[in-house]
């Protein structure tokens, strides 16, 4: 389960871990977890009528992977070892991928934004877009060809000394770019997948997708399943502060990173004014995360799970590819650490439990 797995780690690191607005203590990933992975002084059971694991049927349509999504899967690893090649040998086409640069001028005066500035920019004929018919003038036109474009701009372009103008852009043809996908043989997954993935032919990369397709769909299937078919008592209110401040430690952190003050950083890139109405616009998603994990340790207890050492080295190995991860526990601490790889736990025991249909 590589990218369910992977989520969850990632999932707790970034949006349930966080410092406070209410109290100045610092916080830290692990605070509030004991040593196991457990919510500190939470019994879960207490908060939690469980769905009966056993009794979860998986249908069909969920754990049988198609040959669309599998095909799809491929193309998309194809398409990342694809390399683009530079055509100067034809004329331009509708659909082409061309680099191009320009300058633009209305009444013989260039005009701010209307010029590449040799620097060259792609545009696709039939997908970008550019004023007038600025791209269809290009086809037919060769690499290496320098040439007029006249175009108009529209009544409303939003730029008062432009709106409704004529301009002629004197515009290169740099190149032509051909994306070159790779076939799906065996000698392309040896050399671009066995190191990641261990596989050598495609047969073995079809079967790796197709469980990988096949396990993301079953998790998410069985997390959605086991938060509907559960009923939450009450919800520890020390769960709900924990989402909540690892929302505003997260956004803490990217403000840090950018030079700004939080507040700042919140208006000018999430669009609330400050971390109050951050707090007030997640309430309800904070409220579903503390149940959605109080749901994984009622689960745990209940089937009294647990996390050894072997088991945390085996989850980093397997999803994240790493055989030390030392630097990771002491930015988030061991709980932390625990409490995720308990977690993974959890979903596989209830897959385990499933019947598929």
């Amino acid at each position: 389960m590589k990218k369910i797995a992977l989520f969850l780690l990632l999932a707790g690191i970034l949006t349930v871990a966080a410092c406070s607005t209410t109290d100045d203590e610092e916080f830290g990933y692990s605070k509030g977890i004991d040593e196991d992975g457990y919510w500190k002084g939470i019994t879960a059971t207490d908060h939690v009528e469980l769905v009966d694991i056993g009794s979860i049927e998986i249908p069909a349509e969920v754990h049988e992977v198609s040959k669309e999504s599998l095909d799809e899967q491929i193309n998309s690893v194809l398409a990342y070892f694809s390399k683009e090649e530079q055509v100067k040998d034809r004329p331009v086409e509708s659909g082409d991928k061309v680099n191009i640069d320009y300058v633009g001028t209305v009444d013989g005066e260039a005009f701010e934004g209307g010029d590449t500035q040799g620097n060259g920019t792609d545009v696709v004929i039939g997908e970008t877009q550019y004023i007038d018919d600025f791209l269809d003038q290009l086809i037919g036109k060769m690499p290496g060809e320098t040439f007029d474009i006249n175009v108009t701009f529209p009544d409303d372009y939003g730029v008062e000394e432009l709106n409704g103008k004529d301009a002629v852009f004197r515009t290169t043809v740099n190149h032509i770019s051909i994306s070159n996908t790779p076939e799906p043989t065996d000698a392309f997954v040896a050399e671009n997948l066995q190191e990641t993935y261990g596989w050598t032919t495609v047969k073995e990369m079809e079967e790796g997708f197709t469980k990988e397709l096949q396990d993301t769909s079953v998790s998410l299937y069985i997390q959605d399943y086991i938060v509907q078919n559960s009923e939450i008592l009450e919800t520890p209110e020390t769960l709900i502060t924990y989402q909540e401040n690892a929302m505003v430690e997260y956004y803490k952190e990217y403000a840090k990173s950018s030079e700004m003050e939080l507040d700042a950083f919140l208006s000018a890139y999430v669009g609330v004014e400050n971390t109050e109405t951050l707090l007030e616009t997640y309430a309800d998603d904070h409220v579903k995360a503390a149940n959605y994990y109080l749901i994984l340790q009622a689960i745990a207890e209940s089937q009294k799970v647990t996390v050894t050492d072997e088991d945390i080295t085996n989850y980093f190995k397997k999803n994240m590819e790493l055989d030390d991860y030392s630097e990771l526990e002491e930015h988030y601490g061991l709980p932390f650490i625990k409490m995720s790889v308990l977690q993974q736990k959890v979903l596989d025991t209830v897959v385990e439990n499933a019947t598929f249909k």
